[in-house]
């Protein structure tokens, strides 16, 4: 398969993902998860399976439900960026729940209840589509962020990228001077 259509298979993925009504996500035993999306040509329906940690799923919609609930699904995207370009950082842990369970890095309370079902059910969607490969392109490379409501010391020593709802952004390889 060419580049371009698996670029354009991925991305269909994601958004049918993101865009599906459905409430939960469906997993098949061995963690694939099999979503349906339409070609441009037909517009026929067709089925894609996508391999997806159910481990990394998990912690990924966690940290988006605590963290990004009540941003709309370009600030939850925006979030799970973050997450995932950490991810390929070498300064931080290599797995999803690595960097989400790192200490110190997220301020939600790891054994707290979801207490909002469908809240969860759409974050999920959200998370499935970011480690379906969907485009990182909304935050321009940030490892770092916060809410305009507070001003981290380390906010001053990052480029800032982007504002995005009520989250800023950082990108952590770019250091500031600090004269």
């Amino acid at each position: 398969m060419s580049i371009s259509k698996s670029w354009l298979t991925r991305v269909s993925v994601c958004v049918a993902v993101a865009l599906s009504p459905v409430a939960a996500v469906p997993a098949m035993a061995d963690g694939q998860h099999q979503v349906a999306y339409e070609t441009k040509k037909g517009r026929a329906a067709r089925q894609a399976t996508v391999q997806i940690n159910p481990t990394d799923l998990q912690c990924l919609s966690e940290a988006l439900y605590f963290e990004a609930r009540g941003e709309g699904v370009q600030g939850q995207q925006a979030v799970a960026e973050v997450i995932l370009n950490r991810v390929d950082h070498p300064r931080f842990p290599k797995t999803v729940c690595g960097v989400v369970n790192q200490r110190g890095q997220f301020t939600y309370n790891k054994g707290a209840r979801i207490r909002e079902k469908g809240t969860y059910a759409r974050v999920q969607k959200v998370a499935m589509a970011a480690l379906a490969g969907a485009p990182r392109t909304l935050t321009n490379g940030a490892t770092y962020f916060h809410t305009r409501a507070v001003r981290p010391s380390w906010s001053k020593r990052f480029e800032r990228t982007t504002r995005i709802g009520s989250h800023i952004f950082y990108r952590s390889d770019r250091r500031l001077a600090s004269n």
